[in-house]
């Protein structure tokens, strides 16, 4: 995977803290529900690009 991906799961888990922020702020439990949601997505796919990494090292 390239920069590309990462930058892509990096915006996904800022977009996932934003909504999340937002459910929080505005008491929509389904909002801050879906955000957390789309950090865990982010995380593991950013957890896979660094095993992929160390296996290209």
């Amino acid at each position: 995977m390239g920069l590309d991906d990462k930058i892509k799961n990096k915006a996904e888990e800022v977009s996932g803290k934003a909504k999340e922020g937002v459910g929080a702020a505005t008491d929509d439990q389904q909002l801050e529900n879906e955000g957390k949601a789309d950090q865990a997505k982010s995380n593991l796919k950013q957890a896979g690009e660094k095993v992929k990494d160390a296996f290209k090292s």
